[in-house]
């Protein structure tokens, strides 16, 4: 399984980009518009907070009904079919939310920035995407993201390992995400696979300043299975990688709400269904 890693202002560029994600349901990018320097300082100016005293985190504390705002270990997402937590701490920051003041420029500026790029990616899907399956999409892909408030940045913090994680747990467990596409700001370190068809795992070769995009559940629901939205998860660490810390920051792109995907569901209907799987939501 080959994930593609491509040059962002290549010709064939949107050709390849989109191939990967047929075929792999993954694309990874470079020389994209977000310097190397933006996402280092990212990663350290948000490194800072989740190292700071939990009393002046609990200032930000996770909203169920908003979903911003620091969400700490303990209430970090159980993936669907898993009894154990991930091993993170993560941050979720949308347009219209907040975050601490020292962090508010740096973490606007990458949230325009991926959110460009993320219409620029819809549009090469929706150019390279055959005519037939194209007919299944209630809008061309970019639209539908049009001044959608569902889109969410989100801050991952993996602490260092300790040794007293719960047995099983991993720092992320299998998974698919449920939006659009994602796309991510490679991870500070190693650790992310993929999933094959026949079950094998793949690592997904990244170097810090990449993007890496995955399709989700939505882009594959609303192309009838043309798109596959594939399992990943991020690994523990082992060895000296133990005692290091692991940043990303994922933009998973929403369309609107009212957004019909496909005969079954619209945009606000999947999004329940899968808040409910993950026990953030009751029925």
């Amino acid at each position: 399984m080959q994930v593609q890693r491509i040059n962002y202002n290549d010709l064939d560029a949107p050709q390849r980009f989109t191939d990967s994600l047929r075929n792999t349901g993954f694309g990874v990018l470079t020389n994209h518009p977000l310097t190397k320097n933006t996402i280092s300082n990212l990663y350290q100016n948000w490194q800072d907070f989740f190292t700071s005293p939990r009393e002046q985190k609990e200032s930000f504390r996770y909203d169920q009904e908003t979903q911003i705002g620091w969400a700490p270990p303990e209430i970090a997402e159980t993936a669907k079919g898993y009894d154990k937590r991930d091993i993170k701490e993560y941050f979720n920051y949308f347009s219209y939310g907040t975050c601490p003041t020292p962090l508010q420029a740096i973490t606007k500026q990458a949230y325009q920035q991926l959110h460009h790029v993320a219409s620029t990616l819809l549009s090469w899907i929706q150019n390279n995407t055959p005519e037939n399956i194209q007919t299944k999409f209630s809008l061309p892909l970019p639209e539908m993201i049009i001044d959608s408030p569902q889109i969410l940045f989100r801050i991952n913090y993996y602490p260092a390992l300790t040794g007293q994680e719960e047995k099983g747990a991993l720092r992320a467990a299998d998974h698919t995400d449920i939006n659009l596409i994602t796309v991510l700001t490679a991870g500070s370190d190693a650790g992310l696979q993929t999933r094959d068809l026949a079950g094998n795992w793949h690592d997904v070769s990244y170097e810090l300043g990449d993007l890496v995009i995955n399709v989700g559940d939505m882009l594959q629901e609303c192309s009838g299975g043309y798109y596959p939205s594939t399992v990943h998860r991020v690994l523990n660490p082992t060895g000296p990688a133990s005692a290091r810390v692991r940043m990303s920051c994922p933009l998973f792109v929403h369309p609107r709400p009212e957004v019909v995907l496909s005969e079954r569901h619209t945009q606000a209907s999947y999004v329940h269904e899968r808040l409910v799987e993950l026990g953030f939501r009751k029925v």
